[in-house]
């Protein structure tokens, strides 16, 4: 018997991973960032286009995976969108720590984030979810250019 979250867990990532928000490519994209996860043959192509102030003024997915990872991205770059560098590492932060320890105080700023939480009993479903979060911070960490990233070390 399933719960009305474990329920609402699954519309939310069939929902994003059927019909994933900000899905495409963003030509004019101040980085682009690949990531693999070798793992689960997850893969995405994050494009971020930063303003003037820096902050998070378009941000686009592409790429195939899993209905984790799919939802996950899909769910991330609605988040992010408009956010400034601060705000996103806050979030990229918050989310890591949701997925993998449970969640704390700053989790209440995921929004329906929270629901992925339930990933962390499965250790190999937590690299789908934080896939795209990975690219992003790494799309952070610079201004231009391309980058890539990988749920394995080396």
């Amino acid at each position: 018997m399933t719960t009305p979250l474990e329920e609402l867990y699954q519309e939310v990532i069939l929902d994003h991973s059927r019909r994933p928000r900000n899905f495409g490519e963003l030509p004019d994209a101040s980085v682009v960032v690949h990531g693999d996860n070798p793992s689960c043959g997850d893969e995405i192509h994050l494009g971020v286009r930063f303003g003037r102030e820096g902050a998070l003024e378009e941000i686009k997915f592409n790429g195939q995976g899993c209905a984790i990872s799919q939802a996950s991205a899909s769910m991330m770059t609605g988040k992010l969108k408009g956010k400034s560098r601060a705000e996103a590492t806050e979030l990229v932060r918050a989310f890591q720590q949701l997925v993998t320890d449970g969640h704390d105080d700053t989790a209440v700023k995921l929004g329906d984030l929270r629901l992925l939480e339930g990933v962390r009993k499965f250790p190999q479903r937590v690299k789908c979810a934080m896939l795209a979060w990975r690219a992003v911070e790494q799309a952070l960490e610079q201004n231009a250019g391309a980058a890539t990233v990988s749920t394995e070390p080396g």
